[in-house]
This record gives structure tokens, sequence and C-alpha cells, in this order.
């Protein structure tokens, strides 16, 4: 066996030689098919402006416009063909119940002998729905604290609406626009162009890839403020019914508030006065209240926080008068003034003097009858009766009485004084 195969072995591999050149000089001659893959390829969708005068919007799912596309050509053909010579096109007019798109092939070069085409799917699958639009109401939120002692005022954008048009479901499920800026450590107006977003019922962020709208960003001017606490006081006009004074208090409840504003603004104001005018208290019997809305006496200021609604709780004080009946002794009364050359003494007669005073009750419950101090001025006396000779004798004067602040005194005290003339005596 050995001696077979090794014998004549020159010629027996010039024949295997010569074979694979007879073969390969009949494929060439053949010219076999043979195919080729291109992966990829874009499907071109036509005649989309019929959606379009529908009033329609139309998208693609699963990106089934991206395929495979087999061709099988002679293999010459095979050789010379790119992707780039592939078309895939999907004619909108053909669109079927179910939305699809039926996908035909071609070559860009017609005289190319193809022996068939065919893609990994045979149509393009649509989402249609109605085009729809609606204006959303945009807002703006701060990102960030401002520095201590300011706050963030009303946002001004330079529109509050927005115009958005796409698929009906997409445009059904915005419910709000937004912006977004950084006030982190601000102490002044922040201002800037910023993106707009959309969200859903539920605060979601809402994917607007399919959604036109009439602008992308918005610029936005975001008022910082000082801040300043400051009191609230109030007046009032008028008097009581008769029989009633005023304590004198005049409450609000709150007592301060908290006001915003720029920082020259906020340095003018001191506290904010209720004027009397809101507060009348004629022929009143009572404490009076009022419920005063104190925005309008804001001057270049805002009140801060959204739990108060500027309306303050204004009360004048009102209570009886009470009386009371003291007895001063004549060692209480002091005799001052007197002209040269006259003495001056109290009668016996009269020893206490009664004395009724009225006020408030703690005012006068207060008031000790020991240090009530009553005056006698002879000499004011004498000018108030135009005087020219001083006659001796017994003379009835009233006394001024020193009384302590809200209590008034009822009645006046008459003193009868003796003068006499001092070489008289």
């Amino acid at each position: 066996m050995k001696r077979k195969i090794l014998n004549n072995l020159g010629l027996k591999l010039l024949s295997v030689v010569l074979a694979i050149v007879f073969w390969f000089l009949v494929v060439m001659a053949d010219n076999p098919k043979d195919s080729v893959s291109f992966s990829n390829i874009q499907v071109n969708l036509i005649n989309t402006e019929l959606l379009e005068k529908g009033n329609k919007f139309y998208e693609v799912l699963e990106g089934s416009d991206r395929i495979r596309v087999t061709v099988e050509a002679p293999r010459n053909v095979i050789q010379e063909l790119s992707a780039s010579d592939i078309v895939a096109e999907a004619d909108v007019s053909r669109l079927t119940e179910v939305n699809t798109v039926p996908i035909s092939f071609r070559v860009l070069n017609d005289e190319v002998e193809i022996l068939d085409i065919s893609g990994s799917r045979d149509a393009v699958q649509l989402n249609v729905e109605q085009k729809a639009s609606n204006w959303v109401s945009v807002v703006c939120d701060t990102r960030g604290d401002v520095a201590e002692g300011y706050i963030i005022g009303n946002a001004k954008l330079e529109q509050n609406r927005i115009e958005i048009t796409g698929p009906q479901s997409v445009v059904d499920s915005i419910k709000s626009a937004g912006i977004e800026i950084d006030v982190t450590g601000a102490t002044s107006n922040v201002s800037g162009n910023a993106d707009i977003h959309f969200y859903d019922a539920e605060g979601e962020l809402v994917d607007d890839s399919d959604i036109a709208k009439n602008t992308s960003s918005m610029h936005v001017e975001v008022p910082v403020l000082a801040t300043k606490e400051v009191p609230v006081e109030a007046a009032f006009t008028g008097v009581p019914a008769e029989g009633y004074l005023v304590t004198g208090v005049v409450t609000c409840e709150p007592s301060s508030v908290m006001i915003a504003g720029t920082a020259s603004a906020l340095a003018e104001i001191s506290k904010i006065s209720i004027p009397e005018r809101e507060l009348d208290i004629t022929e009143e019997s009572g404490n009076v209240e009022r419920v005063i809305d104190i925005r309008k006496y804001l001057d270049n200021a805002a009140l801060v926080g959204n739990d108060f609604n500027g309306r303050v709780t204004a009360t004048v004080y009102i209570e009886p008068v009470v009386e009371r009946t003291l007895v001063l002794t004549q060692s209480s009364i002091e005799l001052v003034n007197l002209p040269e050359g006259y003495d001056a003494g109290f009668a016996e007669e009269q020893e206490t003097y009664r004395l009724r005073i009225s006020g408030l009750e703690e005012a006068v419950s207060a008031v000790n009858q020991s240090e009530i101090r009553g005056t006698i001025d002879i000499g004011a006396w004498i000018a108030a009766g135009n005087m020219r000779d001083l006659t001796t004798g017994t003379h009835e004067i009233q006394a001024a009485l020193t009384l302590p602040d809200n209590v008034s005194a009822e009645n006046t005290i008459s003193v009868k004084v003796i003068l006499v003339k001092a070489e008289e005596e």
C-alpha cells in the first residue's frame, strides 16, 4: 500500500493542483449566486404629511424602523454592494388598522441584478394619536436657601403660561410646567434663563420629547428681600359713655409681625401704626375690639409667611368709673405765698374734710389718703380776686389738691383761713 501511494507522487500532486485550478475557473465562469446582510438599515417613512393633514401625531414603536436587510445576487454583484445602496421605505398611505406600515426594499441602482431582497421585519409599527394642544401654567421653583435674614419674593416670569402640542395622551398627562433656579446664599435678586420641565398630577416628570412648545426656556427674576420684625401699635378716637373710662391699654394680637422688603425700605420702618379712625370708642361701655387688615398700612414692604393673612385684632379696654371718699385732715393742707405783714391760720371749727375721688378701680383703690396733699396759695387767691386791700378776718379759700394720675376729684375742698395783720396781733 505504501508503495502504491508513493509511486508517481509528483504526478499525483500535480493532478490535485490542476483539479483546484479547473474548479476555480468553472466557478468564475458560472458566477453563482450569493447573499449578504446589512444591519441597522433605516426605514424611510414617506407621505407622513397625510397624518399631519389629519391632525394626527405618530411615533415609531420599538425601533421598528431599524432593520436588517438580506440581499441575494450574483457573487460579483454582492461584492460591490454596501449598506448605502440599500433603500427601505414605508408608505404611510398604506397604514393598516393596527397601525402598521408595510416595508418595501430596493437597491439604488435599478440596473443591478438582484435575485431577492428581504428584511428582518416586513412592517413598521406606529403609535398614532390625535394631535392635541393646551396651555399650561408655568411656576418657578427655587433650589437652595438664601442667606440668613433674607427671604425670596414672588418670582417674575416673562410669561406665566406656555402652549404645548403633541400626542393627546401626553398632552392630557401634563398638568403643570416649572422652571428651577438656584438661590443658595443670595442676598440680592437672582435672575437667569432656565429650562422648562413638565409634570403630571402627582408631580412626576413627564417625558416631553414628543411635545412641541412655543419656548423651551424662560427668563426669570427672583426677588431676594431682607426681613425685619416690627411691633404693631394702634390708636383710638372718641370718648366712651358717661360713667366709663379708657384704661389707656390698647393691645394688638399679634403684637409684632415679620416684614420683608429692600434693606433701604426696612430701615425707614420702625413699627406698623393702625390709625385712630379704625378704633372709634364713642359712647362705648365695654372693651372695643376690631379686626384690622394691616397690609394696607405697609409702605414698600410685605408680610412674611403664608400662614398669616395680615389681620390683627386690636382691643381698647374700657372700664366703669368707681368712686371713693377720702377724709383729709388740716395737717395735709399747707398755706403758702402769704403776703408780707400778714399771718394766717386755720379756723379751729373744722379739722377734717371729705373728698370724693373717681377713676378706674385699680387707680382709685391704690390711693393712700394720707399721702394726698392740698395747697392754699394766698397770693394766687388775692390775684384771682383782684384784691387791692386785704381785709383781716376769716376767709373761705379753695384748696388745690395733688392727686395721682388717672384719679379725679368729684368735689372741692374749701378751707376757712383766718388772716390777720401782724401788728394787730
